[in-house]
């Protein structure tokens, strides 16, 4: 059972960071074998528009044509049990580097069938893991259930399953007396971070060992 963690922040050990490795040790609670890797690590582009995985009687098996430095997490991502795709939210949506390596995952993984849309012919449990400054009380005022949940709605057309965790109002700097930040306010973010982000983690932790159980089951002679 392998279960792939993707980062697409361009902070190592930071929020989303940190909510995808407590995803990994759920993972690992419940048997799989994980490995995570960092989108901004690799130099590469969105999708291209070949349309190498349309033409009829192609040889992708779902996978992108286009050659770079992102094709091992693609081919990865291709093989894995279980993906969680972690991001912060930038500007109402998750990282530029984040919708690159979707387009890039989902679009080889779906026809413009009729009747049948997906590729796989088994069911990947996935998972968006986004991390944001937005208190969980503004969420529904900027639209962030309908925008970040489209990232969502396309994993689970192409994989047959997925879920989204948020982590709101997280502790953005390490010092925020160096930033014009005065929208916000430093003693109520460390709060937040010592009483909201613990429990955060807590339901990342769930959601990896949730996945991956969920995923054994599916594996299972006997199971639907």
């Amino acid at each position: 059972m392998k279960a792939l963690f993707v980062n697409g922040s361009p902070r190592k050990n930071w929020n989303t960071h940190k909510m995808l490795e407590s995803a990994m040790e759920g993972a690992r609670e419940a048997g799989a074998e994980v490995d995570l890797v960092h989108l901004y690590d690799v130099v590469f582009k969105g999708c291209v528009s070949c349309f190498a995985c349309k033409v009829k009687g192609n040889r992708t098996n779902g996978l992108c044509a286009f050659r770079d430095p992102l094709k091992p997490t693609l081919e990865k991502a291709r093989t894995a049990d279980v993906i969680v795709i972690g991001s912060p939210v930038y500007f109402h949506c998750s990282t530029a580097s984040t919708r690159a390596f979707l387009e890039r995952l989902v679009f080889p993984l779906l026809v413009y069938g009729i009747e049948e849309r997906r590729v796989l012919k088994k069911t990947v449990p996935t998972a968006m893991i986004y991390t944001m400054n937005c208190p969980e009380g503004l969420a529904e005022r900027f639209h962030y259930p309908t925008l970040l949940g489209a990232n969502t709605d396309a994993l689970r057309l192409t994989f047959g399953y997925s879920e989204t965790l948020c982590a709101y109002d997280t502790y953005q700097f390490g010092d925020y007396s160096r930033y014009e930040v005065t929208l916000f306010n430093e003693k109520d973010k460390a709060r937040q971070r010592e009483e909201q982000f613990p429990k955060d983690l807590q339901s990342a932790r769930e959601l990896g060992k949730r996945l991956v159980e969920k995923a054994t089951s599916r594996a299972e002679p006997d199971a639907e």
